[in-house]
């Protein structure tokens, strides 16, 4: 699948310094996240809707309860 012309945007959660971005588009029937430090050029994980809303949510979940996100996964 080729990402390159799509729409991305960066992610709300993530920091100004170009560290730990991760970028989110659009598709289709499909959410796609990548990592900004790879340029466009790494991998691509793809998510249906549900399952995205249902990973974001669970992050939410985990960040509410441990908001320094040190707690082991």
């Amino acid at each position: 699948m080729e990402s390159k012309g799509m729409n991305w945007r960066k992610s709300s959660y993530s920091g100004g310094n170009g560290g730990s971005c991760v970028e989110v588009g659009d598709h289709g029937n499909r959410v796609l996240v990548r990592d900004t430090k790879q340029d466009g050029t790494g991998p691509v994980l793809r998510f249906t809707p549900t399952a995205w809303r249902r990973f974001a949510d669970e992050v939410k979940r985990s960040l509410a309860s441990d908001p320094t996100g040190s707690a082991d996964a």
